[in-house]
């Protein structure tokens, strides 16, 4: 059986380890808060995000039969302007997903 001083070591490091791994973004950013590149990141990554999850999404488009695809171009169609009409992601594509798989059980 381990020594119990060594566990206690064992998890002293750990608990250390998690909790340096999980301020360290917080102590880097807090400098940056007021930095042009962080402001332009704030601005424009959450659209670069969901342009590359669109784009991962329909990749294989192409492979699909024709009516799914017909069905997808609709879904995203009306996430899209959803999304354009409401500025609101969640629901956008929370609809839009919705209506996917309604038109996919067709």
């Amino acid at each position: 059986m381990p020594d119990p001083g060594h566990i206690a070591a064992l998890v002293a490091v750990s608990a250390a380890i998690t909790w340096a791994l999980r301020a360290l973004p917080f102590a880097v950013l807090a400098p940056m808060r007021h930095s042009a590149v962080v402001r332009y990141l704030s601005l424009h990554m959450p659209l670069g995000v969901m342009a590359m999850l669109a784009l991962y999404t329909v990749r294989d488009v192409p492979q699909a039969p024709g009516r799914q695809q017909l069905w997808l171009l609709i879904a995203v169609l009306v996430t899209a302007g959803l999304q354009l009409w409401w500025r609101h992601a969640l629901l956008s594509i929370f609809i839009g997903t919705g209506i996917y798989v309604a038109l996919m059980s067709l």
